[in-house]
């Protein structure tokens, strides 16, 4: 992906972060990371990976709500929609999004896995446009926001992270080895005491 143009690596990164409302098994946020790591020094910028992965991903979860809207009420009236969703849990969903719908939704996008089913139990509940996409709108921007500043974050500051593993792991062993000397030590100890005794 280094290789290639900012427009193409916008591309990338906004696909991955749409597919994920359509997929949610997609590493989105593994993408849109990635797309920070590279954007840091390279011709893309932090912020237009921010800009596509949250307007790609706000558009998907808005087509997909409006196609559950559309088209997923009929669906569960039908035959094979009424075996999955019965008409009282159709009806029990209904309530749930009138009473926490706006941070349900909110809270969700969160998620990871979680995101990319609520848009659409959304339109299939009929909860209105505003309800239903100004917390996907207002969360998006904060998730993909952070995870694309803490890329670019640990990106900028890689080599003093670099240096702090160092330091971390030469102090975690002068500790590890100073116990086990004391062990070693303690033990002689011990043993010299023990034969002395008989």
């Amino acid at each position: 992906m280094q290789q290639l143009p900012p427009a193409a690596l916008y591309a990338v990164v906004g696909g991955f972060a749409a597919l994920e409302n359509v997929f949610p098994p997609l590493p989105a946020d593994t993408a849109v990371a990635a797309g920070a790591f590279l954007a840091v020094g390279g011709r893309a910028t932090v912020w237009g990976v921010f800009l596509a992965t949250w307007l790609a991903n706000v558009s998907s979860a808005a087509a997909v709500y409006g196609g559950a809207r559309t088209v997923g009420r009929r669906f569960f009236h039908g035959r094979v929609g009424r075996r999955l969703l019965r008409r009282e849990q159709l009806a029990r969903l209904e309530r749930l999004y009138a009473r926490y719908g706006v941070w349900a939704i909110f809270v969700s996008r969160f998620v990871p896995g979680l995101r990319a089913v609520v848009p659409p139990f959304a339109g299939v509940a009929n909860v209105g446009w505003v309800r239903a996409l100004v917390p996907v709108v207002l969360a998006s921007a904060l998730w993909y926001g952070a995870v694309t500043l803490a890329a670019a974050t640990l990106v900028r500051n890689l080599s003093q992270i670099q240096h702090l593993i160092v330091a971390v792991n030469r102090g975690v062993l002068i500790v590890v080895g100073t116990a086990v000397a004391a062990g070693v030590i303690w033990w002689l100890i011990r043993r010299h005491a023990r034969q002395v005794r008989q």
